[in-house]
């Protein structure tokens, strides 16, 4: 099995600065993409950033020039800087990604969650 564990959520003031991690641990060959999520009360969950083996990156619109993902392959954790945060920010972060187990191959995996509220 694979497991995501998130840290680093929690409330800040608008424009004060959070980092989010996320160590994936389990049985795996390899690890593609990863990337963070989130999603507001009675909004979808979005992209927030995503980050290739090669650390090629995408950014949410909403986000560029605010936030950085970054990973270390060799430790299996990936992170998000997120810096300048607007109340608009506010939802609950989730970590992804794309896993790869010689037994069945690639798979999706999320965490759990770790909520991050942004006060005006």
């Amino acid at each position: 099995q694979v497991q995501l564990v998130e840290s680093g959520g929690g409330l800040v003031q608008a424009g004060g600065s959070l980092r989010l991690s996320c160590v994936a641990s389990g049985s795996f060959f390899s690890i593609n993409d990863m990337g963070w999520y989130r999603q507001a009360p009675g909004k979808q969950r979005e992209l927030v950033a995503s980050i290739t083996r090669g650390g090629s990156t995408n950014y949410a619109d909403s986000v560029k020039g605010r936030f950085t993902i970054s990973r270390d392959n060799g430790k299996n954790t990936v992170w998000l800087q997120m810096n300048s945060l607007k109340p608009e920010d506010t939802a609950v972060y989730y970590c992804n990604a794309d896993v790869y187990r010689i037994t069945d191959g690639v798979n999706d995996y999320w965490g759990q969650g770790t909520q991050v509220t942004v006060s005006s």
